[in-house]
């Protein structure tokens, strides 16, 4: 059965809804699981450079915007996973175009989806727990060498247009199929389950869902 999850690398609750997702699927549930990553841009308009992050913060909250502040709901929640994010460490809001061709970069590599789901977890903490560009070619190769890709050929990857169709086609499908915000978990091809679920949850909806389609 496939879970596609929609989702993007600067989104906070799509890092931990990942941590989620990974302890449910962790026991028997998981077996004959595909996972599959998929792109959303939550600022789709970032020129391609990004925007420092504390002037967009003090454009959108003011002169007073806390750059470094981690709002308490996802730091509560967060650190109820074991994530300590550290919003203090990052000082531009990327484009994520480049982290999402390199996510489909990753599934051409192994088509398991097991390196890309390696990829996800890499740049979710290379941005939220350590300031990490993940809209830079330079960084991007970097992190990517981390979970067994090849630096020179990311850079090379990520400096042509290879990829970015697939990446638009499905930036594309995801509002057909009914998302509209991430993460999104898109089961079997027929069952979304939108937001950052309790593990409870998303344990009993896939659990409902292999049923049905074993009936």
């Amino acid at each position: 059965m496939k879970i596609e999850i929609f989702s993007d690398i600067i989104c906070p609750w799509c890092f931990i809804g990942k941590q989620r997702l990974d302890r449910v699927l962790a026991g028997s549930l998981g077996e004959g699981m595909e996972l599959r990553w998929r792109p959303y841009l939550l600022y789709p308009n970032l020129p391609i450079d990004g925007v420092d992050r504390t002037e967009m913060l003090k454009r959108r909250y003011g002169e007073n915007a806390e750059v470094g502040r981690v709002p308490e709901r996802i730091r509560v929640e967060a650190e109820e996973e074991g994530l300590s994010l550290r919003y203090d460490l990052v000082t531009k809001t990327p484009n994520t175009l480049l982290a999402h061709r390199l996510m489909e970069f990753a599934y051409d590599v192994d088509q398991s989806g097991e390196l890309q789901h390696r990829l996800a977890e890499r740049l979710f903490r290379a941005y939220f727990c350590e300031g990490v560009d993940v809209g830079s070619v330079e960084a991007l190769a970097v992190e990517a060498e981390k979970v067994g890709l090849e630096e020179e050929g990311v850079r090379a990857y990520l400096e042509t247009e290879r990829g970015l169709s697939e990446v638009q086609a499905q930036l594309e499908r995801g509002p057909e199929i009914g998302v509209s915000g991430v993460p999104g978990y898109y089961i079997a091809e027929g069952f979304l389950l939108p937001g950052a679920q309790t593990s409870e949850t998303m344990g009993q909806i896939i659990t409902r869902v292999k049923e049905r389609l074993a009936s």
